[in-house]
């Protein structure tokens, strides 16, 4: 039965037409308790969601549809290491990268030996490498690590090592490179030297082609600029489920670092991915941010829904997106360190639950995953913040906030949390014409007043959560980057639609092959479609 056909479903579009015609002014008006019946708490998270267009019926309603859509039978396959990744026939086991004991999932398919062996090889490689002792093939010690992947292997690590700068060594630089312009590897490249240089490659496959390319420029670069390809071995490291091919590059087996099938990519910052961000933060750091995850794990498999933060979160995105019909949803985070949490989301949420077709391989009988943007929330505000107060459009959006700074400066941060908390309050209450005329008064002739009027006035409701941290510390991220982990597992499951893979990329990748060698061969473009063969040729006129 399709989840649009279910009891609880049904019982959420009637509740939706009770409630849409009630402003949230209204809404807090009736309730004077809502703040504290519609905010959850956890380990220094304060997920305040009382600025949603829900009240408390509409949360009870939701947990419902969770559990119609059996939430807790996919939650317990999922950590039982059931192959629940259908359409690659795989086991989804993200969590056991952060857990700190084993067996798991469980004594007949127990992954927690290699996880935890491969822990310690990246302890230990990390710690070589921040102590000084990693040296480079003419004996100094390495002083630049450079990431090179794209997607998983780039966003989630690059994301915390921006946000967990602060803790990070203070003599190590730490650079991420995904791009096939070379915009961005041959500028970074000038600023390096090859005797001090790291590179990390980043690739499940070891033929993912961004990653090969520039893996195989800097390569180029290492040997052109210390005379010898034995070079490589001592400044490369892989990241790899093919090891043998690793090998094959020139990097020495116990410079490789295992990956498993049974993690997706932009699940995988947790893994030997998370190399690049050890070696920033350390391996203490990095334990306590998989700490922070595993208990945010543990509050999900164990909490009931309607005080389950990843399970709240997930059922008022179902709630915006497939019943108050928001096609976007707004990242916003208040803190330069995590400028790059937006787009981290976007990969996380769009790849897995970008999708129309369900697991049963038929369409789905309603939309999945809203389109997922954002920016620095106070850099917003002179940007797009005007679409979202009056440009008629609903627009659900996160706000995301630490209390405490990471560069404290005298007075920025009450200024940060201000303007965070009153763009929250402005959407979601807006202004009246009588507070807007109340205002103007007295200020300009009664003919301008009503002139301007118009432009004075604010719909508000719309609707926004605010997660609030005490502070951008490991164990805070780790369980904030688990929280929106489980709402897309959880979403994914009321969907009805595999989150865990990724045909849409793998179509991208294939056609990108067939073009690639067509580029400079016209014979090869001409089977191509029409426009391509056009863009092709203008091309070939003028490339170098």
């Amino acid at each position: 039965m399709k989840i649009t056909a279910s009891a609880s479903w049904k019982a959420l579009e009637a509740h939706r037409l009770s409630l849409s015609p009630l402003h949230l002014r209204q809404l807090f008006a009736r309730d004077p308790g809502r703040v504290a019946s519609l905010s959850l708490g956890f380990d220094g998270i304060l997920f305040d969601f009382s600025k949603q267009r829900i009240d408390s019926t509409t949360l009870s309603l939701l947990a419902a549809l969770a559990r119609e859509a059996r939430l807790d039978e996919a939650t317990a396959r999922m950590f039982g290491g059931e192959k629940i990744n259908a359409s690659e026939d795989r086991s989804v086991l993200h969590v056991a990268l952060r857990r700190s004991s084993g067996p798991f999932p469980g004594a007949e398919l127990d992954v927690m030996p290699e996880v935890l062996a491969t822990r310690l090889r990246m302890a230990a490689f990390a710690d070589r490498i921040r102590s000084g002792e990693a040296l480079g093939f003419t004996g100094q010690p390495i002083r630049h690590v450079v990431n090179i992947g794209i997607g998983g292997s780039d966003l989630g690590p690059k994301m915390l090592g921006c946000a967990l700068r602060s803790v990070s060594h203070p003599a190590l630089d730490v650079h991420y490179v995904s791009n096939l312009d070379g915009a961005q590897l041959a500028p970074l490249l000038q600023t390096l030297d090859p005797r001090t240089t790291l590179f990390l490659v980043a690739s499940k496959t070891f033929t993912t082609q961004e990653t090969m390319l520039n893996a195989q420029t800097a390569r180029n670069w290492l040997v052109a600029n210390l005379g010898d390809a034995a070079a490589v071995s001592r400044h490369f490291a892989a990241l790899t489920a093919k090891p043998e091919r690793a090998v094959q590059f020139g990097i020495r087996e116990d410079s490789v670092f295992p990956l498993w099938d049974w993690v997706g990519g932009r699940f995988s910052l947790w893994s030997a991915v998370g190399l690049a961000l050890m070696i920033a933060i350390g391996p203490h750091a990095f334990a306590d941010l998989l700490a922070g995850a595993e208990r945010m794990d543990e509050h999900f498999r164990s909490t009931p829904y309607e005080r389950n933060l990843p399970v709240v979160m997930a059922l008022i995105g179902i709630w915006n997106t497939n019943f108050l019909g928001a096609t976007s949803n707004a990242v916003l985070p208040y803190n330069e360190s995590l400028k790059y949490f937006p787009s981290f989301l976007q990969q996380l949420e769009m790849e897995s639950n970008g999708k129309s077709v369900g697991v049963d391989g038929q369409p789905l009988a309603c939309s999945s995953n809203p389109i997922v943007w954002g920016e620095l929330g106070n850099n917003g505000q002179h940007a797009f913040f005007q679409l979202l107060h009056q440009g008629g459009r609903l627009v659900p959006c996160d706000f995301i906030a630490a209390v405490r700074s990471d560069y404290p400066l005298p007075g920025h941060q009450e200024a940060l949390l201000a303007n965070c908390f009153a763009q929250s309050a402005a959407l979601a209450f807006g202004k009246t014409a009588e507070e807007a005329r109340s205002e103007l008064e007295g200020t300009m002739p009664a003919a301008a007043l009503e002139a301007l009027l118009p432009h004075k006035v604010f719909a508000g409701n719309q609707p926004s959560s605010t997660l609030l941290l005490e502070r951008l510390d490991p164990q805070t991220l780790g369980a904030l980057i688990a929280l929106y982990e489980h709402k897309v597992f959880v979403q994914g499951v009321i969907w009805g639609l595999n989150s865990f893979d990724q045909w849409g990329v793998e179509l991208g990748k294939a056609v990108a092959s067939s073009i690639l060698p067509a580029i400079g061969n016209p014979e090869l473009a001409a089977k191509l479609d029409a426009s391509t063969q056009g863009l092709l040729a203008f091309s070939r006129q003028h490339l170098g």
